[in-house]
């Protein structure tokens, strides 16, 4: 059983940061495709934002200059720095793993973000 295990989620007022965290077996970090998603309440799962092995980032607009992904190799950890957060970004975040050769598509436990106006 892979285990994608998230941290860093909690309660800030508007306009704060946090910072989360996802660490993922060495095998799974290196080839896949890394993603944060988010589900709000009465809502769908939706991308926030993700990072290929590569490094390429990819953000959904509403997260745009506020949020920033990033991976460090060393530690097989992903990162989500968020900032300027908003009551509209509270939801439970979601760590993804993925890819198409080899196959495999992982999720995390998810982490809570609560963001009071």
């Amino acid at each position: 059983q892979v285990q994608l295990v998230e941290s860093g989620g909690g309660l800030v007022q508007a306009g704060g940061s946090l910072r989360l965290s996802c660490a993922a077996p060495r095998s799974i970090f290196s080839s896949g495709v890394m993603g944060w998603y988010r589900q709000a309440p009465g809502k769908q799962r939706e991308l926030v934002a993700s990072i290929s092995a590569g490094g390429r980032t990819n953000y959904a607009d509403s997260v745009k200059g506020r949020f920033i992904i990033s991976r460090d190799s060393t530690k097989n950890t992903m990162y989500l720095q968020m900032n300027s957060l908003k009551p509209e970004d509270t939801a439970v975040y979601y760590c993804k793993a993925d890819s198409d050769f080899p196959y495999f598509n992982y999720w995390g436990l998810g982490t809570q973000v609560t963001v009071s106006s």
